[in-house]
């Protein structure tokens, strides 16, 4: 599957962003689909993951309650909507599918990578 990740931008504190990811080549549904970033210098690291039915989602404490995944694979396309953003979120997110059927939050445990797309948060 073909991942392509975007609406990234600058922004400043505290305001919203929504991500998207746009799947082709192999059934969307098939896959769960995740969200990582990777701030300058540092370790990609997992953000949200949302399972292939939708029905669980997991995301890294830091972000709880101010981020939300979705997917409508009938659209063929992932979504991470980010609220209330900080500074510490600034960073390349990457969306990415796996053929594991449940919750996973390694990239190791992600198959297919889309390209990235930055978000930057201004104080």
């Amino acid at each position: 599957v073909q991942l392509q990740a975007s609406g990234g931008g600058l922004v400043q504190a505290g305001d919203s962003l929504r991500l998207s990811c746009a799947a082709s080549g192999r059934t969307f549904s098939d896959y769960a689909m995740g969200w990582f970033r990777q701030a300058l210098g540092k370790e990609r690291e997992f953000v949200a993951a949302i399972s292939w039915s939708s029905d669980s989602t997991h995301y890294k404490d830091s972000v709880k309650g101010r981020f939300t995944i979705s997917r409508d694979n009938a659209k063929n396309t992932g979504y991470l909507q980010m609220n209330s953003l900080k500074p510490e979120d600034t960073a390349i997110y990457y969306c990415a599918a796996s053929r594991f059927n449940s919750i996973v939050t390694s990239t190791k445990d992600y198959h297919y990578w889309g390209q990235g797309t930055l978000v930057t948060v201004s104080s």
